[in-house]
């Protein structure tokens, strides 16, 4: 089992951290391209939104995904990027405290809830989720995906609402933690562990799992999206392209992936 996940760790981490162009028409490659480093959770909503902006404006966007902390280390590193999206306030805050972040760009984008997924064709179908319900004993001998709960978002949400929840202690050492939530919703997908902590929103882009249970509300902090220009950046149209996330045709693609979409962003 442990060597079934790491192979499929890596696997999925080159899949999720290599940079994927959503392509313009041809005759606009002359443009420079928008380069978007993004939580790896927002991949299937935000190729959707990039790829509607993109081909209205003839320019490139290239969108590289991954945790959200693996991002931000490679922004303090010099990677060149122009946009970044984090799945939680944290590591935008970490980056704007090194004044690598546009002043006045940066707003809350979206929100996102938390889930418990099983695997379609497995065991579990209906888990209710409260003060210390008993996942260690329905996990046995197996472990329970989340993202690695020192560093990725989704990770450091699950690990808040196990602690709340009371479970946190008997679960800790049945975890397989993951890089980014992404490989963490393929050992479920895949049947590797029966049980995952994800967003919501990543439950719903595979086809191979089912929500068993939701978190309630106040069991975890708000998950909050936060977007901002980076201070390197030098693309003209970036700020065009960061309005463009606001559209109603972005929050209603949004919308249709699962996020919340948050009130008109204030800038700092």
């Amino acid at each position: 089992m442990k060597r079934r996940l790491l192979i499929g760790a890596a696997l999925s981490a080159f899949a999720l951290t290599f940079t994927f162009p959503v392509t313009a028409p041809a005759r606009a490659q002359n443009n420079t391209p928008i380069v978007v480093f993004a939580a790896a959770s927002m991949k299937n909503a935000l190729d959707e939104v990039a790829g509607e902006w993109s081909k209205a404006n003839k320019t490139e966007v290239k969108i590289s995904y991954a945790a959200s902390s693996a991002l931000a280390k490679q922004i303090e590193n010099a990677a060149p990027a122009d946009v970044f999206v984090s799945a939680d306030l944290k590591w935008m805050d970490y980056l704007e405290q090194k004044n690598l972040v546009r002043k006045g760009t940066r707003r809350s984008l979206l929100g996102n809830t938390l889930v418990l997924i099983a695997r379609k064709d497995g065991k579990f179908k209906e888990i209710k989720i409260g003060p210390n319900f008993d996942l260690a004993k329905l996990l046995g001998n197996d472990r329970l995906a989340v993202g690695a709960v020192d560093a990725v978002p989704a990770g450091r949400y699950a690990k808040a609402a196990l602690e709340k929840l009371g479970i946190w202690k008997s679960v800790e050492g049945k975890l397989a933690q993951a890089e980014n939530v992404r490989v963490a919703l393929a050992y479920v997908a895949r049947g590797e562990t029966p049980l995952g902590i994800v967003y919501g929103t990543d439950a719903a882009s595979e086809a191979n799992v089912i929500v068993a249970g939701t978190f309630p509300d106040g069991s975890y902090p708000p998950i909050v999206y936060p977007v901002a220009q980076l201070e390197g950046s030098k693309n003209p149209k970036v700020a065009d392209f960061l309005k463009s996330l606001s559209s109603p045709s972005a929050q209603a693609i949004f919308k249709k992936h699962g996020f919340s979409v948050l009130a008109a962003a204030k800038t700092n």
